[in-house]
């Protein structure tokens, strides 16, 4: 069922609460926390700027915009930008981008996106930057990374990762041989040309290969890696779930709570299906005044499927993140 989401900061919660919030089942994840609006989305990304206003952007559309000023009520708003790069059409016919990632750093808004057809590796993942990060305000900056239909891997979902060192990476990645990892230059945006060397992060050697939708932050000294598992973009019939590990090192390797390897199907479930919420996914996580939000989509089984925003806190108690 469905519940509001609380803006009390999860570290003025009693350590027994936190404990009790470490769900038993899949029956024991939360709903997500009450949105209204337009909030028809899938593979939301959000950014709160410093005036207080939130900035989400999602698949399709030229990347679709929406603003919310309380991170409850929801406006649609345009989109990205306002007509297709021409290189688009050489990964997708439809010129249809997917799953962008939205950060500012060093005075700039940038966005990565990835533009493809379904169930195809014939893909690649683009840059657009922003002075403003406001639909319409983005320039694209061509392409980061590319994957051919001889690639064991697929060139879409990117996350860019900034390290406490200042070096850039970015994830991305999907079914095939799963999600990787290359170094990024912070000047450019782009590859970086002193280290080409791409990292593997998470793979499922045997039977369902779909892990997809990489994201990865810093908590408590460990780098933590959050993708979406199963199958998406099914309505009704979708099974994506939401898994973690944690790794010394952001290039992996990467561990959950039980110690399996990432790299070989490994991963613990941070959501998953629960009642009318069907197949949380296509997740990002966003730093915000009251904690860590997880930013996903669901497939809504009290509206034929329809694919609608999640929000939910994240609280990490014993090294873990538990959503609320």
């Amino acid at each position: 069922m469905s519940r509001t989401l609380r803006r009390t900061s999860f570290l003025a919660l009693p350590a027994a609460v936190m404990l009790a919030l470490t769900p038993s089942s899949a029956s024991a994840y939360p709903g997500p926390g009450r949105v209204t609006g337009d909030v028809v989305v899938h593979d939301p990304t959000m950014l709160r700027t410093s005036d207080g206003r939130y900035l989400l952007y999602s698949t399709h559309g030229y990347l679709e915009s929406r603003t919310s000023t309380d991170r409850t009520a929801f406006s649609r708003n345009g989109n990205a930008l306002s007509s297709p790069p021409s290189w688009w059409s050489r990964y997708s016919s439809a010129n249809d981008p997917w799953a962008p990632d939205i950060s500012y750093h060093g005075g700039r808004y940038l966005m990565y996106y990835s533009v493809s057809s379904f169930g195809s590796n014939t893909s690649a993942i683009g840059l657009a930057t922003s002075s403003t990060g406001l639909p319409g305000s983005w320039s694209d900056r061509g392409i980061v990374h590319s994957s051919t239909s001889g690639s064991d891997y697929n060139a879409i979902d990117p996350d860019l990762f900034v390290d406490g060192d200042g070096k850039w990476w970015l994830a991305f990645g999907s079914h095939w041989s799963g999600i990787k990892m290359i170094r990024l230059d912070p000047g450019t945006g782009k590859q970086y040309a002193g280290d080409t060397t791409r990292h593997s992060l998470a793979s499922r050697p045997s039977g369902a290969r779909a892990v997809e939708g990489p994201t990865v932050v810093k908590r408590n000294g460990y780098y933590y890696l959050f993708a979406s598992y199963d199958t998406c973009c099914s309505g009704t019939a979708s099974t994506y779930k939401i898994k973690v590990g944690r790794a010394t090192s952001p290039t992996g390797p990467y561990y959950d709570r039980n110690g399996v390897a990432m790299n070989n199907d490994g991963g613990t479930v941070v959501m998953a299906s629960q009642g009318s919420v069907i197949g949380p996914g296509g997740q990002d996580i966003m730093p915000d005044t009251d904690g860590d939000l997880l930013v996903y989509h669901y497939y809504d089984g009290n509206d034929a499927g329809t694919p609608k925003l999640g929000l939910n806190l994240l609280s990490w108690n014993g090294g873990w993140p538990t959503a609320y």
